[in-house]
């Protein structure tokens, strides 16, 4: 995937993660970023085109699509992580939410842009994921079920978008040090750390990130069986 002169757009890209990948891209050579957030007022590098994203609104998602026609990078990233949704206890309303943010937020940016970017030559797909796609969490189950999901939906989007091109890319990482983890006492790497591993792949059109030893460590215990998953003590609730 050639960055250098490329297009992207970037979901929830007004902090953390987002913004980390936003800024790499541009690092890169991308010629134009476009940062989706639900209140565009909230991008403050001027060097990002600001999009008004709800990845839950339809509306926003085709006005966009309209917007950024150009764009040969999608970076889905926008998600949340509804820690009220306990595993037995709390509204499963939050568990839903958690699912539209995480899942169907994504599905719907890729069914929109997916003719995007296959006019524009094909292009690429980074879906930002966790190593708790793998490892369950009981402390956050409904965000672990929507990460679990939202790597099968990667898979599939990988078998469906090959034919017209598509690089299609999984990012799984452990913790990452931003608001969404500022309470969790864990080992983390940077977002900046994150970003790059994520712009590095897609030069070298790797399908799939494992940005830290927990998550490679995850990864290989899948294979052993639910014993060692259950060793998994960072996302063991």
């Amino acid at each position: 995937m050639k960055i250098t002169g490329s297009t992207a757009l970037v979901t929830g890209a007004n902090r953390g993660i987002g913004l980390a990948i936003a800024r790499a891209l541009l690092a890169a050579g991308a010629a134009k970023v476009y940062a989706g957030a639900r209140d565009p007022k909230s991008v403050t590098d001027d060097r990002l085109t600001a999009v008004k994203l709800d990845v839950t609104s339809e509306d926003d998602i085709a006005a966009a699509a309209e917007l950024a026609s150009d764009v040969d990078i999608v970076v889905n990233n926008a998600g949340v992580s509804g820690p009220e949704a306990q595993l037995l206890t709390g509204s499963l309303d939050v568990a839903r939410a958690v699912m539209e943010t995480n899942v169907f937020g994504p599905w719907r940016i890729t069914r929109a842009f997916a003719p995007i970017l296959a006019a524009n030559g094909g292009g690429a797909l980074v879906n930002v994921l966790s190593a708790g796609s793998w490892a369950a969490m009981s402390a956050a189950p409904a965000y672990t079920a929507s990460k679990a999901a939202e790597w099968s939906l990667t898979n599939a989007f990988r078998l469906g978008l090959a034919k017209q091109g598509t690089l299609v890319v999984g990012v799984h990482s452990g913790f990452v040090d931003t608001d969404l983890s500022s309470k969790v006492r864990a080992t983390k790497i940077s977002a900046e750390d994150l970003a790059d591993q994520v712009v590095r792949a897609l030069a070298e059109d790797r399908a799939e990130v494992l940005a830290d030893d927990f998550t490679v460590a995850t990864r290989r215990a899948l294979a052993d069986g639910v014993e060692a998953m259950q060793a998994i003590t960072p996302f063991a609730g």
